[in-house]
């Protein structure tokens, strides 16, 4: 974990993602991503030097229309001492069920963040945290140049007007790998997704591509991400 305490401690730094007084609201989906996020957050608190709050919000997509069992993130929040805050909605019947959508992953992620962003806004938090990693931003930048034709990724840090709110990705210099070993070192607890398309969207094949990719030409993905920073695409 103090290896990935260092990736986050950097890019909290480089891109002056927290403040004092920040509320923030942990989206916890109960992966290892997340799990490690709200984990390394709590941790940074004890010596980073910035006075802030954190709270975990678990969105359940009731997918199949059976809720999921989130007390294993339930304990973990408690034996951080973070509230956690869980909320069910009907994003995975809507997508699945009603819209019946061929590529559901565009739907649910739009459905989802305004369900986080809304649920951040009650519990008072001015700041989101997101557990997207160095992989995942890649992988974003991949997709976008191949899919959409443009250059593009997420932003380590973005501002939302219409809710005046500030998205941030403390783990994007984290690569995925570190998170899964920090995850298992710690035993951090992880609730498996169900949704019916895991494992069979366009993210995954750009996990295999990228995955090739380095196998054939070592240091692939690490200069795709650099060339990405030194351009300055997207505000990194």
């Amino acid at each position: 974990m103090q290896k990935i305490l260092g990736y986050m401690r950097k890019a909290i730094t480089d891109y002056q993602m927290l403040e004092d007084g920040d509320r923030v609201a942990v989206g916890v989906s109960g992966g290892k991503d997340s799990v490690v996020l709200l984990t390394g957050l709590c941790r940074l608190r004890r010596f980073i030097g910035i006075d802030y709050q954190v709270v975990a919000v678990t969105l359940d997509p009731m997918f199949g229309g059976v809720p999921t069992d989130y007390t294993p993130i339930q304990k973990l929040c408690d034996q951080l001492e973070v509230p956690f805050v869980l909320k069910r909605t009907d994003i995975g019947p809507v997508v699945f069920d009603v819209r019946q959508e061929k590529n559901p992953c565009s739907l649910c992620a739009r459905m989802r963040r305004g369900a986080l962003h809304d649920a951040a806004k009650e519990k008072g938090c001015n700041k989101i945290a997101l557990g997207h990693h160095w992989d995942d931003a890649v992988e974003t930048f991949l997709l976008n140049l191949f899919h959409e034709g443009r250059i593009g990724c997420f932003s380590p840090v973005s501002y939302l007007s219409r809710k005046d709110l500030t998205m941030i990705r403390p783990l994007v210099f984290a690569p995925e790998r570190d998170i899964g070993s920090a995850q298992r070192r710690c035993r951090l607890p992880v609730v498996k997704s169900k949704c019916p398309a895991d494992t069979f969207t366009q993210r995954q094949w750009a996990k295999e591509y990228l995955d090739s990719m380095e196998k054939e030409h070592p240091g692939f993905k690490k200069r795709l991400f650099g060339a990405m920073v030194r351009a300055h695409v997207s505000g990194w």
